[in-house]
């Protein structure tokens, strides 16, 4: 049986364009022509021996083939590229400071300690996980070197802008909170203690709207927030990032909830110019949010 070997550059064509949603703009990403990243699909729908896209309407859809051939051509990249740093910083020693607003705790900071650690066994990360108030307060103190947040219009020092992320009403399963509000019958809110950035945009979108609410319940903690949620004493707002499965994003047309703004996502660092071990751990975050759908493209 004659063994297939896939060609990285074309893996990468193919998974840009299924996580960009068009190939165009992965040929843009990539810095190739359309018609290049066109016939790099050719070449590894001949090696697949079978079709990996098909027509759906004016677009493009996964086929079974294609659906393995995407999760293995991932792992098979993020290895490639784990590889690469690794030979490249194999000596990268030091200690790191990171600071992640709550919302990414789960998710995004596993995913960039994993692909750091293995890369850089050497360098030593402490990470605190804590709120947009908490994380500030430890920015100006000087105390974190790298720090994910949402941006709540204070000004810091050496900080990027990754984008902006849509504020969400989110519900239990079967939304049982939510009825018509009135004056009888206020809207429950299940949010963080005070100062927190989506309980103010919350209020103010329903002040504005004329929607009577109440606290229903309020969490020092994001997981107070989902478990509240979850058992359906009231709505929250937030952005998709980390929403637990038993919860859903609700539609605000048809629940009659206010629109909400979107939330700027910041990257903070103590200083202008990083030593190269948090320079790397920095260009891992800002890849990772790529990866999820999160952040600003290259």
């Amino acid at each position: 049986m004659l063994r297939i070997s896939f060609d990285l550059d074309v893996l990468r064509s193919f998974v840009t364009g299924i996580e960009l949603g068009n190939f165009a703009k992965a040929a843009d990403r990539l810095g190739r022509s359309t018609s290049a990243v066109s016939a790099q699909l050719k070449k590894l729908e001949d090696q697949v021996g079978a079709p990996i896209l098909r027509k759906a309407g004016r677009g493009l859809v996964l086929t079974p083939a294609g659906e393995t051939l995407l999760a293995y051509a991932r792992r098979l990249l993020e290895l490639n590229d784990e590889a690469a740093t690794a030979v490249r910083g194999v000596e990268l020693e030091g200690w790191i400071r990171l600071g992640m607003a709550e919302d990414f705790g789960e998710h995004i900071l596993t995913d960039v300690l994993g692909r750091f650690a293995r890369a850089h066994p050497k360098v030593r990360i402490e990470a605190k996980v804590a709120r947009n108030a908490a994380l500030l307060e430890y920015i100006d103190a000087g105390s974190l070197d790298l720090t994910l947040l949402w941006d709540s219009g204070v000004a810091t020092p050496h900080s990027q802008q990754l984008g902006q992320l849509p504020m969400r009403w989110i519900a239990s399963a079967d939304a049982s909170a939510i009825r018509k509000p009135d004056a009888a019958n206020p809207l429950p809110l299940v949010a963080f203690e005070a100062p927190c950035l989506m309980r103010s945009a919350a209020t103010a979108a329903l002040d504005h709207a004329g929607i009577p609410w109440r606290i229903a319940f309020s969490s020092p903690s994001l997981s107070g927030i989902w478990a509240a949620v979850t058992a359906g004493l009231g709505v929250t707002v937030r952005t998709e990032v980390g929403l637990p499965e038993k919860l859903r994003v609700l539609d605000s047309a048809a629940f009659v909830l206010p629109a909400l703004p979107r939330l700027g996502l910041k990257l903070c660092q103590a200083e202008a110019e990083l030593d190269a071990a948090t320079q790397r751990l920095r260009e891992i975050i800002v890849d990772t949010l790529e990866r999820s759908g999160l952040g600003a493209p290259k």
